[in-house]
């Protein structure tokens, strides 16, 4: 008999990745979503269908139905990656934020423990780089000190310190992945790096004449979303509970993103100004595509992530260079420069159609 694995946040970037990397090695998959009038499969509908993979109406602010399904599933191991995860939101939502991420994630822990699943079942626990925050050393280690910098990072910080408590209080196999920006074609179009690869997409075909930005100079540790979930699985496998640092151990800037995403697709920028009046310019045509918005700068900013994968690499095994950086990059601008001239051929489509709507061709 395969292993059974539930995922909370199935439908997210982390949640479709991990759920078709543990189909893969031939798990029963179980996810969890959220009743809402709007579809958001999107990422998981190539999934549905299958035999070994179960979606169930779950929400991380109700225990009840967290006890429900985790009672029914029984799962051997369980992935906790739901979350309210933008920090830009965190400020707008902060008592949403804690509910979700900070008591989400005790709910989880105390269902698994009232369905008598303590001794055999093994929970992974998604947290951030953000907990570091104002940062104390780079780069970041499993020993570095916290020191969060939002709303969505204190959240975080409850959920890594509670998950340490049971660990230690009840003897679970409970423990945390502190994962450094992950990016992928399936990021969501609000994050700054979908965001960027997007418009200079849009740029290149003549659907957006300029992108506006915050901080960048901010410094992240980015990796690639398929590599991570890997690095997950890894830590549940592991002999003994321990919490890793899930970085590449590089670091870039929001403009080094931005200038390696509008070479991908042919435009060459060159940078003029500083700070708020920095800008982005188009080589061939001096055109400037990219501006600073004070619109974009959050209350406090993180602007030093770098994180140290060395532990995961000699314990585990994993490898963070799998997918490079300028790699990554390539992956997200050939997804978005496709999904542009889809949109591109489906506005022509409706022109036309407008057009011979008008002329009586058709009715």
């Amino acid at each position: 008999m395969g292993k059974t694995a539930l995922i909370t946040g199935v439908t997210g970037q982390d949640g479709s990745f991990l759920a078709e990397f543990l189909l893969e090695k031939g798990y029963d998959v179980h996810g969890t979503i959220r009743r809402s009038s709007v579809d958001f499969r999107e990422r998981i509908a190539h999934l549905e269908g299958k035999p070994n993979f179960h979606l169930h109406y779950s929400d991380m602010t109700d225990s009840m139905s967290l006890v429900a399904l985790i009672g029914r599933v029984r799962p051997d191991e369980i992935y906790n990656l739901a979350a309210q995860s933008h920090v830009q939101v965190s400020f707008d939502s902060p008592e949403y934020t804690a509910d979700v991420d900070a008591v989400g994630v005790l709910r989880v822990l105390e269902a698994v423990r009232q369905c008598g699943l303590e001794s055999t079942c093994r929970i992974y626990q998604a947290s951030t780089s953000e907990l570091y925050g104002k940062v104390e050393e780079v780069p970041q280690n499993e020993n570095t000190p916290f020191h969060p910098y939002s709303p969505y990072a204190v959240a975080k910080q409850y959920g890594f310190w509670i998950v340490k408590e049971y660990r230690e209080a009840y003897n679970m196999f409970c423990c945390s992945g502190i994962l450094f920006n992950h990016e992928s074609e399936r990021r969501g179009e609000t994050f700054v790096t979908r965001k960027i690869t997007l418009a200079a997409s849009r740029i290149r075909h003549g659907k957006q004449d300029k992108l506006y930005l915050g901080n960048l100079s901010s410094l992240r540790d980015w990796g690639y979303a398929r590599d991570y979930v890997e690095c997950m699985w890894m830590i549940l496998q592991h002999e003994k509970p321990e919490d890793f640092v899930i970085a590449t151990g590089e670091q870039h800037s929001v403009r080094e993103f931005c200038q390696l995403a509008f070479h991908y697709v042919g435009i060459e920028l060159e940078w003029q100004g500083e700070g708020a009046d920095e800008k982005g310019i188009d080589k061939a045509t001096g055109r400037v595509l990219v501006e600073v918005s004070p619109d974009f700068y959050r209350p406090t900013d993180v602007v030093n992530l770098w994180g140290d994968p060395s532990k995961a690499k000699r314990v585990l095994g994993w490898n963070p260079q799998k997918t490079t950086f300028d790699q990554l990059v390539k992956i997200m601008v050939q997804h978005d420069m496709a999904k542009v001239a889809v949109e591109n051929a489906g506005d022509a489509i409706r022109i036309n159609l407008a057009e011979y709507l008008e002329k009586g061709i058709v009715k």
